[in-house]
């Protein structure tokens, strides 16, 4: 697993507990980032410092996009594998579309339910393809 593919699924953690706890996923971070794999920390802080500076826009895009799941229903894995996969894909300079969606969907086979994965990527492909009209 590269550095890269660890820091995400550190994210994922921190986004995870952070939304069960109610609580903040930098604060949790900061906590913790010296327990982590050193190659891991800094693009894990990347990740979550940038998803809590856009998770007001990122949710919006997921509750518009995610037909037929309510917020609040929607699996908590599922919803943090979206917001760090939006953030990528909207708002990272560093990683190719490409690379975004297939480490979401990894994710998502690996941690999450048999149907996640499938789920996952159509939400992904629609904001894909607004991408060029979205202001952000």
């Amino acid at each position: 697993m590269s550095s890269r593919s660890k820091a995400r699924k550190a994210a994922l953690d921190l986004l995870y507990e952070s939304d069960i706890r109610k609580g903040s996923a930098a604060e949790l971070l900061s906590k913790r980032v010296t327990e982590m794999e050193y190659e891991a920390r800094e693009f894990t802080k990347e990740l979550i410092d940038g998803i809590e500076l856009n998770k007001r826009k990122i949710d919006e895009l997921i509750a518009t996009y995610a037909q037929g799941w309510d917020m609040d229903r929607m699996p908590v894995l599922d919803r943090n594998i979206l917001r760090l996969a939006i953030f990528e894909l909207l708002w990272s300079q560093s990683v190719p579309e490409a690379v975004a969606i297939s480490e979401a969907l990894e994710l998502a086979a690996n941690f999450s339910t048999e149907d996640s994965s499938k789920y996952i990527n159509g939400v992904l492909s629609k904001v894909l393809e607004i991408k060029p009209d979205l202001v952000l």
